[in-house]
């Protein structure tokens, strides 16, 4: 029974251990992950600066897997070459080792301190970003707190026979104990909570010095391996050769330093003799030698690395996401660039539909031109459900305010691109569907009207791409004044085809009926483009109406 609470409270420690890391991880993007972003992208211009822009990046995020995501986006982006990526994931690897090095001291007395710092910030205040640093503290007290849990429950824990099994084989095999390093980092996502906990066994004497070295080992080459295996599996695979030259790097490192570890560990003794220091000691000297090695060749490692996954030329599937990376789910800012762009492809799929429309207006189309033009709906659904899955799907606490209307604006503006196709399709290819099949010719007034809407359709799809991008209220009022065209030429042609009604001309009433119907469709594709990209500026800025209806009162004053 004993044995049994001793497991379920060290589960429970190592639980609250990792919540806390989450905490802090993502009460940090949320507060500085744009600004960290930028920092990230004014350091490629050499491998000097963005190894220092790895380690200063990834000492506040706490997180080289969310470093290594803003990398992999920029790398998809073609903003950052292979060389200054790697050496921004090398600078990454020795900036997780500093707040290792600062849990290193006894500070657990800090604990309540930071609770209730945290918690009065979280509280009390009205800003995002204070109550985002609130978390914060909030975590970091927390992760105190774990730690000295795990402290008093290692003694009790290592008692239990089938734990001294394990720890008997371990310690007599530094290769075992790196692998199970590598699998608990594996599972944890988190180098830091394992050399922590690793830390607090050495400290307690739960394990050896020599066997803490190898469990270290083994926690660096477990935090590579995700990113590897999460790597984007498209056409650019720039992204995986930055993990694979990561896990490389760790696994090279490890191989020499494993036949070491009996020197290494009295050496370690001898600089300080708390075995716990000893352990982020270790862990921050294995990062730093390794970056210290690989930085001057970089290139030569780049170019091994482009000969073992060279880029790839396949069929592209244009249905397929080509930028939702999953991984980056755990760095919003980098997930949200990623639906952007990908927001930014369904307007080029749609600006494709748009010709192939103007192409089907021609006298001589035939049906299979038409149903080309729509296949390319499809596309547009298909894109939109997975921009929508993607962004449903990220953690809710790491996003901040600005996040979450950024968030909102893709799905607006996705879904209705997916609502223009689909007037595209069942209304305005379903009318010239209908004329084919009836044998009916459109009149050139009715072809002029819709091909001069058409021309306005694709200046406002540009103009409502870049009110998409930059939020400018005034390109966003351009765009809603362009509904007052579409209204006019509809109710000209309204007017135009109730006249013919009253001259009793019986030959052209379904041809004029056909040619309102393609009208009322190109107005609504218009209706689509404004309501997904001008409306949602327009009115956070307090500049829509709630209804185009005068007043009671206006109507008052007039009368």
């Amino acid at each position: 029974m004993d044995a049994t609470l001793s497991l379920l409270d060290l589960a429970g420690a190592v639980a609250l251990l990792l919540w806390a890391m989450h905490m802090i991880q993502s009460g940090i993007q949320r507060a500085f992950g744009a600004d960290l972003r930028r920092v990230l992208a004014h350091a490629f211009g050499n491998r000097i600066k963005a190894f220092a822009a790895g380690i200063g990046v990834t000492a506040v995020l706490q997180s080289s897997t969310a470093t290594g995501l803003m990398v992999a986006g920029f790398a998809a982006a073609g903003l950052v070459d292979l060389v200054p990526a790697l050496a921004v994931m090398l600078g990454a690897n020795v900036g997780t080792t500093l707040i290792v090095q600062l849990l290193s001291f006894d500070i657990a007395l800090a604990a309540p301190v930071f609770l209730i710092i945290g918690v009065m910030m979280f509280r009390r205040s009205g800003e995002s970003r204070t109550r985002d640093i609130g978390r914060v503290a909030i975590g970091l007290g927390l992760l105190l707190m774990a730690l000295s849990q795990l402290v008093q429950i290692i003694t009790p824990y290592e008692d239990v026979p089938s734990l001294r099994m394990l720890l008997g084989a371990v310690a007599t095999q530094p290769f075992v104990a790196l692998l199970l390093g590598a699998l608990a980092t594996w599972a944890a996502h988190s180098s830091v909570a394992i050399v922590l906990i690793v830390m607090s066994f050495v400290a307690n004497g739960a394990v050896s010095l020599d066997t803490g070295i190898a469990l270290v080992l083994g926690a660096n080459i477990g935090s590579a391996i995700n990113p590897l295996l999460e790597a984007p599996r498209g056409v650019d695979r720039t992204g995986a050769q930055v993990a694979l030259g990561n896990l490389l790097n760790r696994l090279i490192g490890a191989a020499i330093a494993l036949p070491l570890i009996e020197r290494i560990g009295p050496a370690l003794v001898r600089l300080d003799p708390s075995l716990a220091r000893d352990v982020a000691n270790f862990h921050m000297f294995f990062n730093v030698v390794m970056a210290l090695v690989f930085l001057p060749l970089l290139p030569l490692f780049a170019k091994a690395l482009r000969r073992l996954l060279p880029q790839r030329v396949e069929a592209q599937d244009p249905s397929r996401p080509l930028y939702l990376d999953p991984a980056a789910a755990e760095a919003p800012a980098v997930a949200l660039g990623n639906a952007t762009r990908e927001a930014l492809r369904m307007v080029d799929v749609f600006d494709e539909m748009l010709q192939g429309f103007g192409r089907a207006l021609d006298e001589k189309t035939d049906k299979q031109r038409i149903v080309e033009t729509r296949r390319i709906d499809d596309i547009l659904d298909r894109l939109n459900t997975a921009i929508r899955s993607y962004i449903v799907g990220l953690d809710p606490e790491s996003l901040t305010e600005d996040d979450d209307k950024r968030a909102a604006a893709i799905l607006a503006f996705t879904s209705n691109l997916e609502q223009a196709g689909d007037t595209i399709d069942r209304g305005a290819l379903a009318t010239l569907t209908r004329q084919l099949k009836r044998g009916l010719v459109l009149a050139d007034e009715g072809r002029a009207d819709a091909r001069l809407m058409l021309e306005h359709l694709s200046a406002n799809l540009r103009l409502a791409a870049t009110v998409f991008m930059t939020q400018d209220l005034r390109a966003a009022r351009a765009l809603a004044d362009e509904k007052a065209f579409f209204r006019e030429i509809e109710s000209k042609a309204t007017a135009a085809y109730f006249r013919r009604l009253r001259q009793s001309r019986p030959d052209a009433i379904e041809a004029n009926a056909l040619h309102l119907d393609l009208l009322r469709a190109l107005k609504g594709v218009n209706d689509c483009l404004v309501a997904g990209a001008a409306y949602p500026v327009l009115e956070e800025r307090g500049e829509l109406r709630s209804s185009r209806l005068r007043s009671q009162q206006d109507s008052d004053l007039d009368s």
